[in-house]
């Protein structure tokens, strides 16, 4: 199967309209990065997270439904609590995350009352600590700190890894321009979760680092394209050569990316809320990278390249093997 056969698309010609997209979704992902900020889930911050199971003994009772628990939290000085549903929805089973307050109120202690106040039917006859709540862990504020930190760091690490990759597989112009289209395809996921105020999980962090790998593939494949064609086509103008090899890599990328993209929206819609925002980050990923391999990194080149040496200068530079 191949798509856009015969493709002739002007992406030098239009790399202009492509800057300009590309400063705007940086810019408005910086913004609300520094305005909003990033809802950092207990992972990061310190909380607790338990898993209820609550069931009745009584099958008559009927179960709980996720408004009837919400509020009760709310009622109870948690009106920010996150609440799930585990498995089935018609099941009454639960996970809760509530970040640790200011005033360190003993969050573990105020579930359980939280549960024997207001579902006494739904507990009666169990053992609160180990049948209703299946399952429960805290983070502490200076754990949670640090993992924020190393999870930055981590995907700061990630970049710059790739760009000594491409740095070394290619020319070091290749790799800087690499790193610039990465970035811009992690700023605009993290910009998009914080406007949105989404929490930032591990799985986001996660999927950050997904995009980063699934990105430079991409761009990868277009970076070698243009250094085999300038070694045969040296004499040919610099931006017929860039043109014309990211267009006879479209079927290819495009298909990857349509694909990719199939899969994680797929998550998203059928994977039920655990993995939503994880499918959303991965989908969102899989747009932004495609659109900075395509229309970005390549142009990049050619422009830095150009302003640093004449064309014929860095055609020889660009073409030169490894």
């Amino acid at each position: 199967m191949r798509f856009f056969k015969n493709a002739n698309y002007p992406f030098v010609e239009i790399r202009k309209y492509s800057y300009a997209i590309f400063i705007i979704l940086i810019l408005a992902s910086v913004i609300g990065i520094i305005v909003n900020g990033f809802n950092w889930s207990i992972d990061f911050t310190g909380g607790v997270a338990a898993k209820l199971d609550l069931t009745a003994l009584d099958s008559s009772i009927p179960k709980v439904q996720i408004d009837e628990l919400r509020d009760a939290l709310k009622n109870h000085g948690y009106p920010e609590a996150e609440i799930q549903h585990v498995g089935a929805v018609e099941n009454s089973d639960f996970m809760i995350k509530i970040k640790r307050s200011e005033e360190g109120v003993d969050a573990k202690g105020k579930i359980i009352d939280v549960i024997r106040e207001n579902f006494p039917q739904h507990v009666e006859g169990r053992d609160i600590t180990n049948e209703v709540i299946a399952e429960i862990y805290e983070v502490g504020p200076k754990v949670g700190g640090e993992l924020r930190r190393d999870a930055l760091i981590a995907v700061g690490i990630a970049l710059i890894l790739m760009s000594i990759y491409i740095w070394f597989r290619f020319e070091l112009i290749f790799g800087l321009m690499a790193i610039v289209a990465l970035a811009h395809d992690v700023l605009i996921v993290m910009g998009v979760f914080a406007l949105s105020g989404k929490e930032m999980t591990v799985q986001i962090i996660a999927a950050l680092l997904t995009i980063v790998g699934y990105s430079i593939n991409n761009t990868i494949v277009i970076f070698d394209r243009i250094r085999e064609a300038l070694k045969v086509r040296r004499k040919e103008p610099l931006d017929k050569v860039i043109n014309d090899s990211i267009n006879s890599t479209l079927s290819r990328t495009s298909i990857t990316s349509l694909t990719t993209f199939l899969a994680t929206i797929s998550l998203y819609i059928f994977g039920g809320q655990v993995l939503r925002d994880f499918a959303l980050a991965m989908s969102l990923g899989v747009v932004v990278g495609t659109y900075s391999s395509v229309m970005i990194s390549s142009n990049l080149v050619r422009d830095f390249g150009k302003m640093l040496k004449s064309e014929k200068a860095i055609v020889q530079h660009l073409a030169k093997k490894k």
